[in-house]
């Protein structure tokens, strides 16, 4: 959860910016985390200068991108909502453990959603590997932000700093909920171990 409230403050802080900064690359390997477990923002800004690049390019192919908001193919102007269906993404391929590049699903933004609610239907969403590490209602609020940050149109999407507030508050019920269970505090799944067997 931390790690994940760190990637949100993080856009919530380039949103915040005068005039703001859009990622508009947003995705899991430009989430870094520090030695003490704290997410950072990397490749901010870097977007247009690859963009400059493919432009100059003759071989320029158009590859897949999970994490790109389907919206933005037909506006062509980056905005803070194209951020935060990459951060839905993100929390999605935390949530369920599956790279979003491999998922045929990711492909369109009907078919995302309805996966979704499919995985969710037959309760193969969530990462085995997180059992035990949210309470069901906590999962449910987490499920909820992350279903609103992919939702369509765009402008039905929250602000990050919004998201960050939501995060938040799921995080401080966590730890009072499994305080007063005797669970302890929750535990903290690393970025790097989401890929592996």
């Amino acid at each position: 959860m931390s790690i994940a409230i760190g990637a949100a403050k993080g856009l919530s802080h380039l949103h915040g910016l005068r005039p703001p900064l859009i990622h508009g690359n947003f995705r899991t390997a430009n989430v870094l985390v520090d030695e003490n477990f704290i997410a950072k923002v990397a490749d901010a800004g870097v977007l247009k200068l690859l963009e400059r690049i493919e432009d100059a390019s003759s071989s320029s192919t158009s590859s897949f991108n999970a994490f790109k908001d389907p919206e933005l193919g037909q506006h062509g102007v980056l905005h803070e909502t194209n951020d935060t269906y990459s951060f839905g993404i993100f929390l999605l391929e935390l949530l369920s453990g599956k790279e979003a590049t491999y998922q045929e699903a990711f492909r369109s933004n009907d078919t995302t959603l309805q996966w979704v609610q499919e995985e969710i239907s037959s309760n193969n969403l969530v990462d085995h590997r997180l059992s035990g590490s949210f309470t069901e209602e906590g999962m449910r609020d987490f499920i909820k932000i992350m279903i609103k940050c992919v939702s369509f149109p765009s402008g039905d999407r929250p602000r990050m700093e919004y998201v960050v507030s939501e995060l938040d508050q799921i995080l401080d019920c966590e730890i009072t909920r499994t305080t007063v269970m005797g669970e302890g505090t929750a535990t903290v799944t690393l970025g790097s171990q989401l890929f592996t067997n």
